[in-house]
């Protein structure tokens, strides 16, 4: 069982028997009172959005979740397609299940769907991604004095935020979880 106080942003739990993920997490000190937790819970099922308060002495139930490590084979244009590497099993997800994460996928990479009973409710990305850029704008001469960004779209069609110095053919990390540019490989 989570204290409300457990209920950081990510924690998965268990509400009126549904997974819910925390998407934002703030707390509120009450003189003496205690405090209130205010939360706003993401379905995992259907993807709603709902906020929710507890009280300093509120019992959260935990989500029994699994995760497994999988391989990303393809995407039909319908459907996407992962293969757990041991057992061969294949995994067949619509977008709604693969949401913001179809962005970042390569074939062949490797990721972790996470599951509620027999369910896939997730798919995890590694904080970090290598993508080659396959598209960057121009950079106007002369316009190197301050930090300026620039568009580049990587391999997988994502459009990111980079500095002027990145070119075509750069292999730069981004960060899954904001979309945002971290560094160039060296």
């Amino acid at each position: 069982m989570y204290q409300p106080t457990d209920l950081k942003k990510g924690t998965v739990c268990q509400i009126d028997g549904k997974p819910y993920r925390v998407v934002e997490y703030s707390q509120k000190v009450m003189g003496r009172g205690g405090s209130i937790v205010n939360v706003k819970l993401k379905n995992l099922i259907d993807g709603s959005v709902i906020p929710k308060t507890f009280k300093g002495q509120d019992k959260i139930e935990r989500a029994e979740v699994t995760n497994k490590a999988v391989q990303y084979l393809y995407s039909d244009g319908a459907d996407f397609h992962f293969m757990d590497p041991e057992t061969f099993e294949q995994f067949q997800l619509n977008t709604d299940v693969v949401d913001t994460a179809a962005s970042y996928l390569k074939e062949g990479d490797s990721l972790s769907l996470q599951f509620f009973g027999d369910r896939v409710i997730n798919v995890e990305l590694p904080k970090n991604l290598f993508l080659e850029v396959t598209y960057a704008e121009d950079v106007v001469k002369g316009d190197t004095t301050s930090s300026v960004l620039k568009d580049a779209t990587v391999e997988t069609g994502l459009v990111v935020k980079v500095p002027a110095f990145i070119k075509v053919g750069d292999v730069i990390s981004v960060d899954t979880t904001t979309g945002e540019y971290r560094e160039r490989k060296k």
